[in-house]
């Protein structure tokens, strides 16, 4: 086999919540992760020439060092001393910088598609361990499904699956600094946490309405005050069905859980309507629950 090619999944959070800062920089943080189809297609292949080279269809996306889909790749080249190069190929479809672990996943589809491809015998856990030295969200992106991420968000527990539901995602055309987000939340005290174990008993009981209506994310208490268009398609989202609506991960990317598809995709026509968001998906759960 000299090349593989696999689909990296976006991921949203049901729950997020912040639980104090170490001295090292590093949140303690308490996770609901759920990965969905929003996907980008990574193919690796085998060079004879050594050196990684990265292509992708988004030409600011960086392609040397500071991509870490490179530094996965690097890693396991250096780890095993293996022969030649890869080529990797990003055909980016999960928003930039949004809050979706985007970058994780790249970084998740290469250490897994290496393994293959080189046929080095690692483990789901031994690749995960790697994951973790690369960013907080790979060994997540290796492991996938419905997950509670602890610790700096590297401690996993697989969960009950999630119901069946349609998910809009709707990302607004503007930046957000997870760095900035976590510094302005260490500069206030957080008044109410979100009903984590909520969202688990939901997940438990099979009950998407209950997930729903527990679903929480601190870190809106300071991105929505930055960026307000954030807390406009949230409303909208609800307006159209939505059970719930919330931003995912440090934003700015919006998600909402819809029982009913032609609802999600009127919201989608509403909010790309009114220029609240240029990325605007209906997608589908990664792994339901089967009744």
């Amino acid at each position: 086999m000299n090349e593989i090619e696999l689909k990296s999944l976006a991921k949203i959070n049901l729950g997020l919540d912040v639980l104090g800062r170490r001295e090292n920089g590093y949140h303690d943080v308490r996770m609901v992760m759920q990965s969905i189809y929003l996907h980008d297609e990574v193919k690796i292949e085998k060079k004879r020439r050594e050196g990684i080279e990265i292509v992708s269809n988004l030409r600011f996306l960086p392609i040397g060092e500071g991509n870490i889909a490179y530094k996965a790749a690097h890693m396991l080249i250096e780890e095993f001393s293996l022969e030649g190069g890869v080529r990797i190929t990003l055909n980016k479809h999960i928003p930039v910088a949004a809050g979706l672990a985007g970058g994780s996943s790249n970084a998740a589809a290469v250490l897994f598609g290496m393994n293959r491809l080189f046929r080095l015998g690692l483990s789901k856990e031994e690749l995960m361990e790697r994951g973790v030295k690369l960013g907080a969200d790979v060994p997540y992106c290796i492991m996938r499904g419905t997950v509670l991420a602890e610790g700096i968000g590297e401690e996993l527990k697989e969960l009950p699956p999630m119901p069946k539901c349609t998910v809009l995602i709707a990302k607004p055309p503007i930046s957000v600094s997870t760095k900035v987000v976590y510094e302005a939340l260490d500069a206030k005290e957080i008044s109410e946490h979100p009903d984590i174990d909520g969202v688990i008993e939901g997940l438990e009981e099979g009950s998407l309405k209950k997930v729903a209506s527990a679903m929480g994310n601190v870190l809106e208490d300071v991105t929505i005050p930055m960026h307000p268009v954030i807390e406009e398609i949230k409303q909208e989202m609800k307006e159209c069905g939505a059970l719930n609506a919330m931003m995912s991960g440090s934003g700015p990317t919006v998600f909402g859980l819809f029982e009913n598809r032609t609802a999600a995709r009127e919201a989608q026509r509403r909010i790309r309507e009114k220029s609240l968001a240029g990325q605007v998906y209906v997608t589908s759960i990664h792994g339901v629950r089967r009744n």
